[in-house]
């Protein structure tokens, strides 16, 4: 199917500050291949203490210096003081950057539980109003379309998304999914709530069963049993477990975009080729260069 090039939807893509050498060389090879996609902006992670915070930055700092890309570090609640935070918003922003993703972060390894700063911004609403205090960022937060895990209920963490909408952030990015009626119904159910702005999915593209199985307890995804059903017994078969997981991906993002979809946010997990095939099935190609 040719799609109008007016018609193309929008791609980001998200990457972790890497931490070695091999990694480094991986996470560059594929952002040069997806630079040429030309995204919305690219992401780049961030660790739930703030682990990763000199390596955030330093990925941030050579997106900006040697690419065309608008580079989107994420900011959390954990670990730091509000001045810490807003000192790190105002250096990026001095960098150039526009673009954040406000997150409220997830507790260390070693807590129980999710314990606000003492100085700090408590949740993610509160770290959005703080960002548009330092400067005019774009700003994208998390949304989740099968529930947070620590959300007392569906509505509550609905309300949640609403709040940080309204205290100025620009969309929302979903968590990852794999059966598309969830995340529709969750769009459904955002228009009720009167929340008008975009919602963007985030697809997963599969590059390790196991792994995805890990992501998914970790942050309340569910995995259905025909998902399971095909990766079966093909946990040594690298070949063949990427091409059903692009088969997944690919059928997965066009029926959204038959839904309406326009938007999508790819977690890379700091590999090109996945990513870069779905979105070649989603009418999403590099420009041709002139003869």
């Amino acid at each position: 199917m040719n799609i109008p090039l007016d018609n193309k939807p929008k791609v980001s893509f998200e990457f972790f500050p890497p931490h070695s050498e091999k990694m480094e060389t991986t996470m560059w090879q594929s952002i040069d291949r997806l630079a040429a996609l030309e995204p919305s902006f690219v992401s780049v992670t961030y660790g739930a203490d703030g682990s990763t915070r000199e390596r955030t930055h330093n990925a941030v700092e050579r997106i900006m210096r040697e690419t065309d890309l608008t580079a989107a570090p994420h900011l959390t609640c954990i670990g730091a003081s509000r001045g810490e935070i807003d000192d790190i918003a105002r250096e990026y922003w001095d960098m150039g950057i526009r673009h954040l993703v406000a997150l409220r972060g997830d507790a260390p390894k070693d807590v129980d539980h999710y314990e606000p700063h003492p100085d700090g911004y408590a949740y993610a609403s509160d770290l959005v109003e703080g960002l548009r205090k330092v400067a005019d960022f774009d700003i994208s937060v998390a949304a989740y379309p099968e529930v947070h895990p620590e959300a007392p209920s569906a509505e509550f963490d609905l309300d949640n998304l609403k709040r940080k909408l309204d205290a100025g952030a620009s969309r929302a990015i979903t968590q990852f999914f794999f059966d598309t009626d969830l995340f529709l119904d969750f769009r459904d159910r955002c228009a009720a709530a009167r929340i008008d702005a975009p919602i963007v999915p985030g697809i997963l593209p599969i590059t390790r069963f196991p792994q995805l199985e890990k992501f998914a307890a970790t942050c309340g995804a569910s995995v259905p049993d025909w998902l399971r059903e095909w990766f079966a017994g093909l946990d040594d078969d690298a070949q063949t477990c990427q091409m059903i997981a692009a088969s997944v991906a690919i059928n997965q993002v066009r029926r959204l975009q038959a839904e309406g979809i326009t938007e999508f946010h790819f977690y890379t997990l700091n590999r090109s080729e996945l990513a870069f095939a779905i979105c070649h099935a989603l009418g999403v190609r590099p420009t041709p260069v002139a003869a």
